[in-house]
């Protein structure tokens, strides 16, 4: 079935989403855009720990989130991974 192929290239893909947020960071950086990476790096320099844990806390939530997407899309496109 077409599930079973896309099966892993679904799972790359989902996979690859927080690298996409992280990638954000040094885009931000670059062309001094005001975003989440942004307010990660000046928190940095100011030692400002309580903000720089809560931005950590969200990309470690982001890839916890999207690894179970790809675990859910991975099991549902192929037929041969079950729960026993």
């Amino acid at each position: 079935s077409s599930g079973v192929r896309l099966a892993p290239y679904s799972f790359l893909i989902a996979l690859q989403i927080p690298a996409v947020f992280g990638g954000a960071i040094v885009t931000e950086q670059i062309f001094r855009i005001p975003g989440i990476g942004s307010l990660l790096i000046s928190s940095i320099l100011s030692n400002d720990t309580p903000v720089v844990m809560a931005v950590t806390f969200v990309f470690a939530c982001l890839v916890v989130f999207f690894n179970l997407i790809a675990d859910v899309l991975y099991g549902w496109l192929d037929p041969r991974i079950s729960l026993r």
